[in-house]
């Protein structure tokens, strides 16, 4: 999932704050941009991590223009970090699907060339996530 990322300078703390607007509470501060940046991806692992013990489900990533849109900070920098959130699904379970044989080849044909996906379920899932976020 695509994750809009605002980050902002503080001058009082001479650093820098990196928020994951679309997971209240997800924050990071460092005093470069390069720390800061270093640790988003274990923050939100910690985050979704959090979510999953308790059994909440992962916000969808809103737009990064509806951010822009919306946003009441003066001179943000705005990111954006594809993170695999599939982990933080919760456990896998097996189930039987039937798909016609055409599509079953074109998805595999594009797993074995992806670097994202690495198996014909994790693209599947992918598919269904993005399907899900749509309103």
């Amino acid at each position: 999932m695509k994750f809009p990322l605002q980050i902002c300078f503080h001058e009082k703390e001479n650093n820098f704050h990196l928020t994951v607007p679309d997971l209240p509470g997800c924050k990071v501060q460092a005093e470069t941009l390069d720390n800061v940046m270093s640790k988003v991806d274990d923050a939100i692992a910690t985050h979704l991590n959090i979510l999953a013990e308790y059994g909440e489900s992962i916000p969808h990533a809103t737009s990064l223009d509806v951010h822009v849109a919306n946003c009441l900070v003066e001179k943000p920098i705005w990111a954006v970090i594809d993170f695999d959130i599939v982990p933080y699904l919760g456990k896998s379970h097996k189930i039987n699907v039937t798909l016609p044989e055409l599509l079953i080849k074109q998805i595999d044909d594009r797993v074995s060339k992806s670097e994202e996906h690495k198996t014909r379920s994790g693209f599947i899932a992918t598919a269904c996530i993005k399907q899900l976020a749509k309103n």
